[in-house]
């Protein structure tokens, strides 16, 4: 065989190849379309606001492509300079269909009028919607980045007004104010002193409340007779109420009584955001005993008001306690944003907006912020996102806390990812939240892991520090850090600036 002979063996082979592959393409594109569809009809009677019906559609889009193990097909788009679309959150049909139409140019189809690229206006619909959607729930962002900052305002915020200017001076985007601690009259003057700051500096500010929600916490602890600190081995009565107990055991009273009717043997408990983790050894309608299987190696210190996390446990309780009843007139009347805590489920919302219309004629026009901190929540967010969203200017917060000790610390990694990626696909802001900058914040001590923790924030439309001491150096550094990232990323897509680091 001549060389001209092998060369036109080759590029029918391999002009064979992408003829196939532009087949699977579309028979993939179709399916997506169907399957995609299929889903949003489900969810079509949810949606009251037309604003949202696109991205319901793209969502339901996004779910259907993500059916599929799309890593091989990715690797032999590659190679011909096509889109491998790991890119294509907030625009699935139209990336599709631009691959599509490239590719039949590439294999020469000869029907080129069916596969036509998309105009960029469809390209680019998402990006524009969540900028928008953005903008309406977390106020519009003087950073660049566009990546909001929110802090978590410290009792201290009711007192010092200057506080209050500073954090705006410094940049701060969204103040928080969490209804898990204090009262009205401290919410108030911080309230007011926020306002007040605004029209100071000029900056506008949203206001978030966070409801407190079912936290499960500690309360009435005592120590056992001669221990400091629960150590592994240890074990912990906890109670549904008080009770007199020898003072040989470490003894608790857990907030929430009800607790106990699904609470069984062998579950586990985690204390304090992880620091201590227990396994149920015996439980009874009263109490519970708690066997210490891990702690520091110094132990761990057992005091009131830590948090309790059941992972595996479904608690079926209420997200809205009584007390965030009483809080919900107070809160509807000065909040911004509402920010609900424990969300498990769609029917969740509809508990929260009749709440709402009790107490506000557009109920629907108040922003809310789904917290997301249970497995539960993370299986059922394509419904939550979908039900909220279609009636409310709506954002997710990724309450990395709670969410890591309820599926396992070495998952969060991979689920605030998907998190990411799933709120993008609905045009939805995400709120990356949590223990961000914590040892600066609390400290003043940086650390290698919590810059690299801070720098992945920036593909957020909002990052959310806590109150510390150090909160104003914090924000300075989370601002540099961001400004210098969002030259290197936006959402997924790197950004090719210019290297400076290494000139000719």
């Amino acid at each position: 065989m001549t060389l001209v002979s092998a060369d036109r063996v080759r590029n029918k082979k391999q002009a064979e190849k992408q003829t196939e592959l532009l087949e699977r393409l579309i028979r993939l594109r179709n399916r997506v379309d169907r399957d995609g569809r299929a889903r949003f009809d489900t969810w079509r009677p949810w949606i009251r606001r037309r604003q949202f019906l696109c991205s319901g559609i793209n969502l339901a889009h996004y779910l259907a492509l993500r059916e599929h193990d799309l890593r091989e097909l990715q690797l032999e788009l590659s190679p011909l300079g096509l889109s491998s679309l790991g890119r294509l959150e907030s625009k699935v049909m139209p990336a599709l269909d631009s691959v599509i139409a490239s590719l039949a140019r590439i294999c020469e189809f000869p029907d080129k009028t069916y596969f036509n690229h998309p105009p960029k206006r469809a390209i680019l619909r998402g990006e524009r919607i969540l900028q928008k959607r953005s903008d309406a729930v977390l106020g519009t962002s003087l950073n660049p980045t566009q990546t909001r900052i929110m802090v978590t305002l410290p009792s201290e915020a009711a007192s010092d007004p200057d506080l209050s200017v500073n954090l705006l001076l410094k940049g701060m985007d969204v103040a928080r104010i969490n209804c898990a601690h204090d009262h009205e009259a401290v919410w108030m003057q911080m309230v007011e002193n926020i306002r007040e700051a605004s029209r100071k500096t000029g900056r506008n500010c949203r206001l978030m409340m966070d409801l407190a929600g079912p936290k499960a916490r500690l309360l009435n602890v005592t120590l056992a007779e001669g221990k400091e600190r629960v150590i592994c081995g240890d074990r912990i009565v906890l109670c549904r109420k008080e009770e007199p107990f020898t003072s040989a055991l470490f003894t608790a009273v857990c907030s929430i009584p009800e607790i106990f009717d699904t609470l069984r043997k062998g579950a586990e408990v985690w204390i304090d955001d992880g620091k201590i983790g227990t396994v149920v050894e015996a439980v009874a309608d009263e109490r519970a005993v708690l066997l210490v299987k891990q702690t520091g190696p110094k132990g761990a210190k057992l005091t009131a008001d830590k948090g309790l996390n059941f992972p595996g446990t479904e608690l079926n309780i209420s997200p809205l306690s009584e007390t965030d009843l009483l809080n919900l007139d107070f809160v509807t009347s000065h909040a911004d944003i509402i920010g609900y805590s424990f969300i498990q489920t769609p029917a969740d919302l509809d508990i929260l907006e009749d709440a709402l219309t009790q107490r506000v004629e557009n109920p629907s026009g108040i922003p809310i912020v789904a917290k997301i901190e249970t497995a539960l929540a993370v299986h059922n967010l394509p419904d939550i996102i979908v039900r909220a969203a279609g009636r409310h200017p709506f954002a997710v917060m990724i309450a990395r806390g709670d969410l890591a000790v309820e599926i396992g610390f070495e998952r969060l990694a991979e689920i605030q990812e998907e998190i990411l990626w799933l709120t993008e696909a609905a045009h939805v802001p995400v709120i990356w939240a949590t223990q961000v900058l914590e040892r600066l914040v609390k400290k003043g001590i940086r650390s290698r892991a919590e810059i690299t923790d801070a720098a992945m924030s920036v593909r957020a439309e909002c990052v959310m520090l806590n109150k510390g001491p150090y909160i104003l150096e914090a924000i300075d550094i989370i601002n540099d850090l961001h400004n210098r990232m969002h030259q290197h990323q936006a959402k997924k897509t790197p950004r090719l600036r210019a290297l400076k680091s290494w000139t000719i």
